[in-house]
């Protein structure tokens, strides 16, 4: 019996009840890789997060497309349960950024994806390392032969600054864009222990003056595929490219349902909200990344302006939840009109419809968005629904009719990432052990 209380004593003291995170991977997630952790169940993750997007765009090196953190196992998770994860504060430290429409560099720059398999194609090395030689969009160099390399350019780009609350940002002109990339790690605030080359350096300039209201979000966060797998295509869109791929991370149609759909690229997945993730290797793998100051739902330029930040995330194990992708309890402004909740004039309303044709009660339902993703819009929304029929137990007409009249499909990413979002009976939810989430974010019980 000692014995045993002194090895649940050692166990004990290797869960973390905050787990710090400042390391990320090489744009590859990787499940055979070490996590950080555990974190312990209603324990915390506390990350500095590096912009995705534009910054490893440029940077070779990075596997992925994106630069996320090092996951974070969470103790028990075991595959066929779920994680829940409440976003508890995304603050932006960048003091600029740049973003914009993207066009992809014609020749020898990489292997059938630009966003992973990039080489230079000069001395034909794959993920080769590069440096930066002053500014603009020829900056960017190989460091063991001098050519020009990125991957991409704009085809209309802007430099955006911040005010010093972080409510708006305005678009900078040539001269303060190009002051701003040569000081562009400063600005940009790229952590430390990240590789990638700050996309300010490319001093983007075609929107001058235009103001855009500020509202962070994270692009990526989620759970570590059971594969492994471009962190930026770790969803239903980007992951199709995978398919037959020519490079090392070609995959089959059948090897991407490993996916956990972690890049959603969804705006309501931001301070506030409550995201339940599958668990698809042991310990979950808890990561993020790809934090956005500001977009507008379908994220339709295919960038948008990406920073660095800091990130706190408390985390809460569900156990036997098995789901095949991300559900999201945004916050109650995020909702559409018809998913909210129902007020109590709007409660006393509906009883008194209900009483005079002589029913004696209501459903009681609260609004849930289950996250779809496929190569196309119509793709990601029937993903959506079929998870939902399968979620819910119930049938595909069920689900039409309750996403039309009680909620909508909203656009997370163009091309292929959905929200279906609708009011599910409360004995439903019950039945997911989910009761707890909608009790706190909605004041339903």
């Amino acid at each position: 019996m000692r014995t045993k209380k002194l090895l649940d004593k050692k166990k004990a003291a290797t869960c973390h009840g905050t787990v710090f995170v400042d390391q990320f991977t090489d744009g590859i997630l990787d499940p055979r890789k070490p996590m950080l952790g555990p974190v312990r169940d209603n324990g915390y993750i506390v990350g500095n997060t590096a912009p995705g997007c534009w910054g490893p765009m440029i940077t070779p090196e990075l596997k992925g497309g994106h630069e996320v953190t090092q996951p974070v196992a969470v103790e028990g998770a075991e595959v066929g349960d779920a994680i829940a994860i409440r976003i508890k504060d995304i603050t932006v430290t960048s003091l600029a950024t740049a973003s914009g429409n993207d066009r992809v560099v014609a020749g020898d720059r990489f292997l059938g994806d630009p966003y992973v398999a990039r080489r230079c194609p000069k001395c034909d090395i794959m993920y080769p390392k590069t440096s930066v030689k002053g500014i603009g969009r020829t900056a960017i160099r190989c460091t063991n032969c001098g050519e020009e390399i990125s991957p991409f350019t704009f085809t209309n780009g802007y430099t955006i600054v911040f005010d010093s609350n972080y409510s708006v940002g305005v678009t900078v002109d040539r001269k303060a864009a190009e002051k701003i990339a040569r000081q562009a790690g400063q600005y940009s605030s790229v952590p430390a222990h990240s590789v990638q080359h700050p996309i300010l350096t490319f001093a983007p300039h075609d929107l001058v003056g235009l103001v855009a209201r500020l509202r962070p979000f994270m692009g990526q966060l989620g759970t570590t595929p059971a594969i492994p797998m471009p962190d930026s295509h770790n969803a239903g869109d980007f992951g199709s490219f995978l398919i037959n791929a020519p490079h090392e991370y070609g995959i089959t149609a059948e090897q991407l349902e490993n996916r956990t759909d972690g890049h959603m690229d969804i705006d309501a997945v931001r301070t506030g909200a409550i995201l339940v993730c599958p668990v698809k290797v042991p310990g979950g793998g808890i990561y993020m990344g790809d934090m956005h100051a500001l977009q507008g739902d379908g994220e339709i330029a295919g960038h948008t302006a990406d920073v660095a930040g800091a990130v706190t995330l408390q985390v809460h194990l569900l156990k036997g939840l098995k789901i095949e992708g991300p559900i999201l309890f945004p916050v109650l402004e995020d909702l559409p009109f018809l998913a909210r909740p129902l007020s109590e004039e709007e409660k006393k309303r509906a009883e008194y419809v209900a009483k005079l044709w002589g029913m004696a009660a209501l459903e009681k339902a609260a609004p849930v968005s289950i996250i779809g993703t496929g190569p196309n819009l119509n793709a990601a929304t029937d993903n959506g629904l079929a998870r939902a029929v399968k979620l819910f137990d119930m049938t595909l007409p069920e689900v039409l009719n309750r996403a039309t009249i009680t909620g909508a499909i909203e656009i997370g990413r163009h091309p292929g990432v959905v929200q279906v979002t609708f009011r599910v009976p409360l004995d439903r939810l019950a039945r997911l052990g989910l009761t707890s989430f909608i009790k706190d974010q909605y004041g339903i019980d």
